[in-house]
């Protein structure tokens, strides 16, 4: 997906909502567990509740992994089941890779060739030959790139400065764009950060933004549209918890379309 069909969608559906599947066995409901496959049969019922109110699904693969090769069957049956019944939902991988180059080039071909997700979330400790493999030779897929998070122990490098300056979060943004550009790279910035959007949006004032932090981790959404929201809107809000666990009964879906229904409908008056 190019960003113009991204941006149309925004526009369309006046949502940039981002609904993160990070399904927990542990956690769905108990009815869920005498299914055959209980992590996609929960996905499934997550995505036809909610796919009116967002443009983006965000399954986390630490999630999947965990529960081995079934787990991965079913991360691979909800993106095929996205691709077949709702083309125009915008697909993260959010699976945080990032490898030396010919490592990365398979983990290109993993999820972009593979899988075919629109987006893979990199972390770029490493540098150029462990980004550009995932945007060279894959037109219309994007690479979100982990630049200023909201974990406390984004302090122990993120936020640290050089002798000029510079925080480590700024550097990377900088540098990456001369490795991609708006139309294929994107940027994790937490919500809780608030006002740095402002110094975000400095380094990088027309690219997609992937922002993880609001509702279950108490990120303003009002503060990231505020200084981070751009013309054709340039975020992507993600709510995981808040939205897919809200309830564990056999009502969980429906409540679930409750709550991705009230983030629409406050994004769609601050689109406004």
């Amino acid at each position: 997906m190019n960003r113009q069909e991204l941006v149309d969608n925004i526009r369309r559906k006046k949502s940039f909502l981002c609904v993160g599947l990070d399904t927990d066995l542990q956690k769905v409901p108990e009815h869920l567990l005498s299914e055959a496959d209980p992590i996609f049969a929960f996905n499934k019922a997550i995505i036809d509740a909610t796919a009116p109110y967002c443009v983006a699904y965000k399954p986390n693969l630490a999630f999947y992994e965990a529960a081995g090769v079934k787990g991965l069957m079913a991360f691979e049956k909800t993106v095929k089941y996205l691709k077949q019944n709702y083309p125009d939902q915008f697909i993260i991988a959010d699976a945080k890779r990032g490898d030396i180059g010919n490592t990365s080039q398979m983990y290109a071909r993993t999820f972009f060739g593979e899988y075919d997700v629109d987006a893979l979330t990199v972390a770029p400790y490493m540098g150029e030959d462990s980004v550009t493999p995932f945007i060279q030779g894959y037109e219309g897929k994007w690479v979100i790139l982990l630049a200023l998070t909201s974990n406390k122990g984004s302090f122990d490098f993120q936020l640290t400065e050089d002798k000029d300056g510079e925080r480590l979060f700024e550097k990377v943004i900088c540098k990456s764009q001369e490795w991609g550009n708006d139309e294929n790279m994107m940027y994790v910035v937490g919500a809780t950060r608030g006002e740095m959007f402002r110094d975000i949006r400095r380094v990088a004032p027309n690219a997609f933004l992937l922002v993880p932090g609001v509702g279950a981790q108490g990120g303003s959404l009002e503060e990231v549209c505020k200084y981070g929201m751009i013309a054709d809107c340039g975020l992507l809000v993600n709510s995981s918890r808040a939205i897919i666990y809200a309830d564990n009964t056999e009502s969980f879906a429906q409540v679930a379309a409750e709550k991705a229904k009230e983030m629409a409908d406050q994004m769609a008056q601050l689109l406004n």
